[in-house]
């Protein structure tokens, strides 16, 4: 019997997580109740008759901000229903995380840790971004999918969390697949070939079809290691 590890993701543009939610690997997870994933729309927790979550900012410039009111609001509750809900010691969010370009980049690291985590909330920032205080005060961990700017964190949430669910014991029917993925030990996976053998003139390396597995894993090795000094001798050097 699996854990049920939940994730409440707070958003602007709910409806953006529809067919995300409803689909392939993560639809699944939900389906054989491996995640429980909750969208909490922000505009809900608005204090005007208009919804409003954003203003001006202090001293100028261009671009809304996310105030603090909606998100401390929505978080309280989230934390206060999650605490009156539960047993110890799983009546404490692990982690709450804003997706935010200017955070540290998400690396698989990251998601293996998340993934033995039990609750989190990921906070999709909009506009300009959020307000300070409320990354002071309520955020544990921000994240950033790459060195550019996206319309909203709606996006970057999705990757977090396919790259976190898909590690969730139970998700995958093969996890032995997802543990040698590239940058599980450090490195690039290597190349990968099936049937047919011939396809065009072009073969399949002759060791994989030796049927010797300690020659196998040794070409892997190499080639593993060769094609990260290639392409991302960066991942070497750390």
């Amino acid at each position: 019997m699996y854990k049920l590890m939940r994730i409440d993701i707070i958003t602007s543009q709910p409806d953006l997580f529809t067919s995300v939610l409803a689909n392939s690997i993560i639809g699944r997870a939900i389906a054989n109740k491996c995640i429980n994933v909750n969208i909490h729309n922000l505009h809900n927790w608005a204090k005007d008759k208009f919804k409003h979550i954003d203003d001006t900012q202090y001293g100028g410039g261009s671009g809304m901000v996310i105030k603090c009111q909606p998100v401390f609001d929505c978080i309280d509750e989230l934390k206060q229903k999650l605490y009156n809900s539960s047993n110890e010691p799983f009546n404490k969010y692990d982690e709450i995380i804003y997706m935010t370009p200017d955070a540290p980049k998400l690396i698989q690291d990251d998601a293996n840790r998340l993934s033995l985590l039990n609750n989190i909330i990921i906070l999709c920032g909009h506009y300009k971004g959020i307000d300070q205080r409320i990354r002071d005060e309520l955020i544990t961990m921000e994240i950033s999918i790459g060195d550019y700017v996206l319309t909203g964190g709606e996006l970057p949430a999705m990757v977090l969390l396919d790259s976190v669910v898909r590690l969730i014991p139970g998700v995958l029917s093969d996890i032995e697949s997802a543990l040698t993925d590239s940058f599980m030990d450090g490195l690039l996976e290597p190349p990968i070939y099936t049937k047919p053998a011939i396809y065009k003139g072009l073969e399949v390396p002759e060791v994989l079809l030796s049927g010797n597995h300690q020659n196998i894993n040794q070409w892997r090795q190499e080639k593993s290691y060769h094609k990260t000094k290639t392409i991302r001798p960066d991942l070497l050097d750390n």
